[in-house]
């Protein structure tokens, strides 16, 4: 391939300050291996940049800063404008002007990308209404309450919803680099840069994210769409027919796979994970006993306080006081 062959993909990025390191360069590392020969990194299947109103360096949320390498001009030149988002609560608000390119970039039929919480950015600036979003679990609530009128999903990679694509970022950000570059440049370009990122292959937007911490390890795509569920929600009680509802199979069916994957029942899974999220909180917070009871779904204490004795062989206030310095209740 020649050096001047116009590049078949560009993407200009927007980083938020306080954004995260790896959401942006796993981005721009696929692009970078797919775009050139060897690993010479010359911009020729793939064109990246990094845009900026100011052009003052813009730091990581690690600490690390990097140099913007062009001022904002005419959207059209990228195929996509990727916002890519930090510290949810830290991150300073984005500068008018980039807020303004991004909706520039909307009206000129470009395709927007949130990577990491770049989802709630470009919800703020209104360029998600009646799109779907997708966001990493552990941002799941945070969305929710902030945007309850907005479709959204915690079970996947990410999401295509016409001009918006959104990514729960982290490495999932790879695949979705990787989505682009087969689409635009080549399958074995796309290969390449995964080969040489120490990844297998692809994999599909609907891949899941991964599933609850102190859950036992299955393959089972719906019960690890029902653990998801329950965590994202652990702070309330839901029943085996709420769950089944949601994923569009009968209760008797997932009791079915639950017994025969786990060895336990969808509500004894659910409990488990309250209990987990009672203990957190016990342990990280000085909110009230009672508190905790309700805040991980137990409306009766007596009751929350026997089942955790049975799960922890330890009592709530036995918890709270080996967890606080000098053992103070």
């Amino acid at each position: 391939m020649k050096p001047s062959a116009a590049p078949r993909l560009s993407v200009g990025f927007i980083l938020q300050q306080d954004f995260t390191l790896v959401a942006f360069s796993s981005f721009v590392d696929a692009l970078r291996l797919a775009a050139d020969e060897a690993d010479r990194s010359r911009q020729m299947r793939c064109r990246w940049a990094v845009l900026s109103h100011d052009m003052r360096p813009i730091r990581a949320s690690c600490g690390v800063e990097i140099s913007p390498s062009m001022e904002l001009d005419d959207p059209g030149e990228f195929d996509y404008v990727v916002m890519v988002g930090g510290l949810l609560p830290g991150g300073r608000k984005l500068a008018p002007s980039l807020v303004e390119y991004m909706r520039r970039a909307a009206s000129a039929g470009r395709t927007l990308v949130g990577v990491c919480t770049g989802s709630f950015i470009l919800a703020r600036a209104g360029l998600m209404k009646q799109h779907r979003s997708c966001v990493s679990w552990f941002h799941y609530r945070d969305f929710v309450l902030e945007f309850p009128d907005h479709a959204v999903t915690s079970d996947q990679l990410f999401v295509t919803d016409r001009q918006r694509i959104t990514c729960a970022g982290g490495t999932s950000v790879v695949h979705l680099a990787a989505h682009l570059i087969e689409r635009h440049v080549s399958k074995p370009e796309a290969q390449k840069a995964l080969r040489i990122m120490i990844e297998n292959s692809a994999l599909p937007s609907r891949a899941l994210q991964p599933q609850p911490a102190f859950a036992a390890e299955t393959d089972n795509p719906w019960i690890r769409r029902a653990m998801l569920l329950m965590e994202r929600n652990s702070e309330r009680r839901f029943s085996v027919l709420e769950i089944a509802r949601e994923l569009h199979v009968s209760a008797r069916h997932l009791e079915r796979l639950f017994h025969e994957e786990l060895g336990v029942s969808p509500s004894e899974f659910a409990r488990t994970l309250r209990l987990r999220r009672a203990y957190d909180l016990l342990v990280d917070t000085r909110q009230p006993i009672s508190e905790v009871a309700l805040d991980s779904g137990f409306a009766d204490g007596s009751h929350f306080s026997r089942r955790f004795r049975d799960a922890y062989g330890k009592s709530p206030s036995q918890v709270r006081r080996e967890a606080s310095p000098g053992g103070e209740p």
